[in-house]
């Protein structure tokens, strides 16, 4: 069975870190490029985070530079996001997704896009001020 499995969300204070894992089963992650993107009360889903699996290039959403870092683990098939000085703004659902780095052009494009093969079912921020 094919899925991503997210897990590291919770309540933290504002300025404080949260590291938030997806593994993925019944597929290697070695061929995708991997992503991060969030939903707010409220508000639309946004591409938070993404990176290639060609060449391990990332791109930031302005609003988390210097703060969120993605990264992924290929023999673990896992994929973090890195999350450091927690703003109130960044509480929202967070999902990770994956798509076949064949099918996307530029990095940027795709993480704003929301495509993506496959998902993971979110996993909760909660950042209190």
């Amino acid at each position: 069975q094919v899925q991503l499995v997210e897990s590291g969300g919770g309540l933290v204070e504002s300025g404080g870190s949260l590291r938030l894992s997806c593994t993925a089963s019944g597929f290697t992650l070695d061929y995708y490029a991997i992503a991060w993107f969030r939903q707010a009360p409220g508000k639309v889903r946004e591409g938070v985070s993404c990176q290639s699996s060609r060449d391990g290039s990332t791109y930031y959403t302005n609003s988390v530079k210097d703060r969120f870092t993605i990264s992924r683990d290929n023999a673990k098939d896992t994929v973090y996001l890195q999350m450091n000085s927690l703003k109130p703004e960044d509480t929202a659902v967070y999902y990770c997704a994956v798509i076949a780095q064949w099918k996307i052009t530029t990095l940027q494009r795709w993480c704003i896009s929301e495509e993506a093969d496959y998902w993971g079912q979110g996993t909760q921020v909660t950042v209190s001020s």
